[in-house]
């Protein structure tokens, strides 16, 4: 270590940390290498990936759940918030996407701050007037942001963005009311965190995109269209009362 380093301290056994991949390449072995030395316990979701991504990445820090098939994102944090749940000790379960467009440093200071906000639903809130954010990424969060202020009664900075911390509080009431999809599931977990009365805080983390943003599997077409039924269901089933 050079005299500029500073030692990593484990976070507490209390939070964990979930990594839905698929076909992530050789980013996701960068992503949990550069999280281990953070945390306990990751739970590492391969949502039926076929480019053996996630293979040789098991270790006392990190346990793999492998899904037979692919069935998209929100699908695999279930599965992996279900599996964490399974050990009393974790109160917390933070969700970093195996892209490496969440930056693990950051993760000691949101879990401050989920617990000096004593949040049930943390969500690193993204800045895309700063640094490099593709034109379509721009307006597309800007467009999904206004959205679904108008549409479930409350106007946050980031909606979309995956890295979240999550409150054992939350996942133990509501893990079974929430349908498996993409990234609609993501939109989901926010409506009923509004509409719960749970305590829902954002904190500020870095906007980051690799150029072209390849390793991205989000569909513009079908995964905007998913987001937005979504918010226009939730939005109608709150109108009636539902």
């Amino acid at each position: 270590m050079s005299s500029t380093e500073v030692p990593i301290e484990k976070l507490p056994k209390a939070l964990a940390v979930v990594v839905p991949a698929f076909n992530a390449g050789s980013l996701v072995a960068e992503v949990i290498k550069r999280l281990e030395p953070y945390v306990h316990t990751i739970c590492l979701v391969d949502d039926g990936s076929t480019d053996n991504c996630v293979e040789g990445l098991e270790s006392t820090v990190t346990q793999i759940l492998t899904l037979p098939e692919n069935n998209g994102k929100g699908y695999a944090l279930l599965k992996g918030y279900a599996q964490l749940l399974e050990d009393e000790a974790i109160t917390c379960i933070a969700v970093l996407d195996a892209d490496g467009q969440h930056d693990e440093k950051e993760l000691p200071r949101l879990y401050e701050t989920f617990l000096e906000e004593k949040a049930d639903f943390l969500i690193g809130a993204r800045d895309f007037d700063t640094g490099y954010v593709p034109l379509r990424s721009r307006i597309g969060n800007k467009t999904t942001k206004v959205i679904s202020g108008l549409l479930l009664g409350r106007h946050l900075p980031d909606t979309q963005s995956g890295y979240r911390l999550i409150s054992r509080n939350y996942l133990e009431k509501e893990l079974d009311n929430i349908p498996g999809g993409r990234y609609e599931t993501e939109m989901h977990m926010i409506a009923i965190a509004i509409r719960g009365e749970y305590t829902l805080a954002s904190s500020p983390i870095r906007t980051i995109y690799e150029t072209g943003n390849h390793s991205s599997h989000f569909n513009v077409t079908r995964d905007s269209f998913l987001i937005y039924r979504k918010l226009f269901g939730l939005w109608i089933s709150r109108f009636l009362g539902k």
